[in-house]
Parts: C-alpha cells; structure tokens; sequence
C-alpha cells in the first residue's frame, strides 16, 4: 500500500501516544524513517523503540512545539539524521475540557498557542527542508470538533481545530510552487489515552452516537496520513478527509435508531 513512502522521512509531532503513535505506526510499517517527537524525550524514546521492535526504523526527539527554537533544532536534526524532511505531520494537541464561563485568557492562550501557533511554528521549522524533498507533503490533525460539530467545554479546542483548516488553505496556495502539498485528516472519537480518561461512561455514549457504533482505531487516522502523504495523492491539497464512523451524519439520535 502507497509504496511511495518507503525510504521517505517522516516527523510526526505529538507522536508518542494517541493518534500521534498511531500515525507514526502506520509510516513505520510501511517503510518511512520516523522521527517521534514528544515534550517527554523518554516516551518518545520509548515509542521509537517499539516502532524498531516491531521492523520500523525510528528515533524519538524531544521539542516543545510552541518554541520555534526547539522546532528548529528538531528539524535539523531530523535532516542530519536521515537526509532530509519529505513529510511533517503536525499532529501535536491537546485538549482540557472547560467551558466558557469558567475559561481562563490564559487557558484560551496555552491551548491556542499548543493547537494553532504550535503547527504553524512546526510548518516554519520544516519548510526549508520540504522545500528540497521531491515528495514535500505537510498532513495536519484537525477535527470533526470545531470545523463541523461542537461540544461543551471545548470552545478553545474547537476554535484552533477550525483555524488549522484556516492556515491549510492559505498554505497549500503558497506552497504549491515548491511542490508541497497541505492537507487535514478530521478524526472523530478515536480510542484513545485522552478518550479514556474522560470516563467509560463518555467512551460508551460516544460510540453510541456513531453509525458504525464502535469508536475508531489511531492506525485509521494513520492510513488516512499515509493517503496524503503519498505519491498517489501527489494532485491532492488544500483538502480534508473526515474520519469518524459516520457520527456527522445523523440529524438525531432518533434517525440514528431508525436506521
């Protein structure tokens, strides 16, 4: 499957746990050189060495991807270390559940400066060394949470996921005459460590609001960046690919029980 990524350097930030680690999974298996990024060098490590257990080849780095000088560093030692950047996956994110009357300026900025400025530093860092790739490919994780569907508590969470689509666009012009393309995949609820720390009782009620009635895999928002990143997928930008189950699709609960 899209062999055009064998051999292909690959940064997937926030790649240590979640959909980070799925994505980076998913590269590794099917032949990119990885590069796990994480605040915590020692998970990052950790993943690394799964991937290289598992017959990936891979090295965990550490950066905070709200300083452009770690960003930076990254990056360069990620071109030192395998020739180059082909693809960055700006993947990094978090999301603290609180609603808007209690929300704090400074809360809105750590997740804004995390979820938004965090891409488009991490974009910054990594555009020198995709502008020489031959296969330049920038592939975001944004969110059905924002660009479509809303829920309490997540007004910070969904207002960066929607202005990542913003900075896509905008990007993906300005980029096209280098050949890099910048796309977004748009997870659903997704089986993950965050996913599960809201509760059983939230993992229960979200599947059950899902057509496909079960929650996604991390590996399924890998493939869909594996997609982008590919060759294949070499006259695909400025797009996204929503992947969720079907959850945008039911009007109600009740069109989702008569189906």
């Amino acid at each position: 499957m899209f062999t055009s990524i064998a051999g292909r350097s690959v940064i997937v930030t926030g790649g240590s746990k979640g959909i980070g680690k799925g994505i980076a999974r998913v590269f590794a298996k099917s032949g990119a050189k990885v590069v796990v990024v994480s605040r915590n060098l020692a998970e990052a490590k950790a993943t690394a060495e799964e991937l290289c257990r598992d017959g990936g080849t891979a090295m965990g780095l550490a950066a905070d991807i709200t300083s452009m000088g770690d960003l930076q560093v990254l990056a360069e030692a990620t071109a030192t270390a395998y020739g180059g950047i082909d693809i960055l996956c700006a993947n990094a994110g978090i999301f603290p559940q609180t609603k808007i009357e209690e929300l704090s300026p400074e809360d809105w900025d750590f997740v804004s400066d995390t979820n938004l400025k965090g891409t488009f530093l991490s974009v910054k860092a990594c555009l020198p060394y995709l502008k020489k790739s031959d296969q330049g490919r920038i592939v975001i994780t944004s969110s059905i949470t924002g660009p479509i569907t809303a829920f309490p508590g997540w007004s910070h969470y969904g207002a960066t996921k929607a202005g990542q689509l913003g900075f896509m666009r905008t990007a993906c012009m300005e980029f096209a005459k280098y050949g890099i393309t910048v796309n977004a995949v748009l997870p659903g609820n997704i089986a993950t460590e965050g996913l599960a720390a809201l509760g059983p009782e939230y993992e229960k009620a979200a599947a059950a609001c899902i057509p496909l009635q079960k929650l996604g895999k991390v590996e399924d928002i890998g493939y869909a960046a594996l997609f982008f990143a590919s060759k294949e997928a070499a006259y695909v930008t400025g797009q996204t690919i929503i992947v969720d189950g079907g959850q945008i699709l039911p009007e109600s609960t009740d069109a989702l029980a008569q189906a």
